[in-house]
């Protein structure tokens, strides 16, 4: 016989089909409170201290923010990072939908370039970034051929410009493959019946994909506009390879997550100010990827 102060069944099973979907979500909130919530909110409040690497800090409220005014190397790395972003994101969205088109099609040998676009995604960044190095140095592969056929070398590497665009150039190959199967997938919704329909009424190639596959695919258009948004604002391991730790002659091609990496680095790091160049970044991004889904929302009405 249960006894009378003992909870009910029903109120028992109750409790634990309360209590059971937070003790399956407990690992992942663990971990995401661990890695990211608490360095985001120490990075946050650390923003607003003087705090070094060996010292704690002192709240200066936003001094570090007032400084970045006045820093002429923030300017330099907002202004490499803006250029980044107006650089690769264009082909990024543009260019893997086309090698889509190309791949999907059931042609011989087409297996062998479908692994070969999707190599450079797989392949470690520090690895692909000393290949080009090697490539593009001025004694390099590139220059080598340039200088056969009567060019003359270029300072790929040691021009403020070239740099930055070779470093551009880069990250689009090397993300040519991932974004290529997001459009694939997409690619493989699209119904057939509407290229079917556009051919009858006698579209050719290019008017079928510009009228047929893009605004089937213009949601995942969008997809890919934010995701290379954030990645190429946020760039450091293509130009950190390619232009040294100084950032390129005289610091001219530093971006702001490099200058983030050594502001707050080393023994004398200003962590304080790093934080406040991350918080920065953080701004900078999520506005980023609501002024593309702003975008998105204004063509769609």
């Amino acid at each position: 016989m249960a006894s009378p102060t003992a909870p009910a069944p029903t109120t028992r099973v109750r409790r634990q089909l309360a209590t059971s979907p937070w003790l399956f979500a407990a690992p992942g909130l663990l971990i995401v409170g661990v890695f990211i919530l608490y360095p985001f909110l120490s990075t946050l409040v650390n923003s607003f201290t003087d705090r070094r690497t060996l010292l704690p800090g002192r709240y200066v409220g936003l001094a570090n923010f007032r400084e970045l005014l006045h820093d002429d190397m923030f300017w330099i790395g907002l202004r490499n990072s803006t250029l980044y972003v107006l650089g690769v994101v264009p082909a990024l969205v543009v260019l893997p939908l086309l090698l889509a088109l190309l791949v999907r099609k059931n042609i011989p040998g087409i297996t062998f370039f479908r692994s070969a676009f999707y190599t450079p995604v797989v392949a470690s960044i520090v690895v692909v970034g000393l290949i080009w190095v090697w490539l593009l140095d001025e004694r390099g592969l590139v220059n080598a051929v340039l200088e056969a056929v009567g060019v003359g070398r270029v300072g790929f590497l040691s021009d403020q410009w070239l740099l930055l665009i070779s470093a551009m150039a880069v990250t689009v190959w090397k993300g040519l493959g991932y974004y290529m199967i997001i459009y694939l997938a997409a690619l493989a919704n699209v119904p057939r019946e509407l290229h079917e329909a556009a051919a009858v009424d006698g579209a050719g190639a290019v008017r079928r994909f510009l009228s047929v596959t893009v605004p089937a695919v213009r949601s995942t258009m969008v997809l890919v506009g934010a995701l290379s948004s954030v990645a190429a604002f946020k760039v450091f391991s293509e130009v950190y390879l390619m232009a040294g730790p100084s950032g390129g002659p005289a610091g001219e091609d530093t971006t702001l997550v490099m200058l983030v990496q050594r502001t707050g680095t080393g023994l004398t790091g200003r962590v304080g100010y790093a934080s406040a160049l991350s918080v920065v970044v953080f701004v900078v991004t999520v506005a980023l990827m609501l002024l593309v889904l702003r975008a998105d929302r204004k063509d769609e009405s």
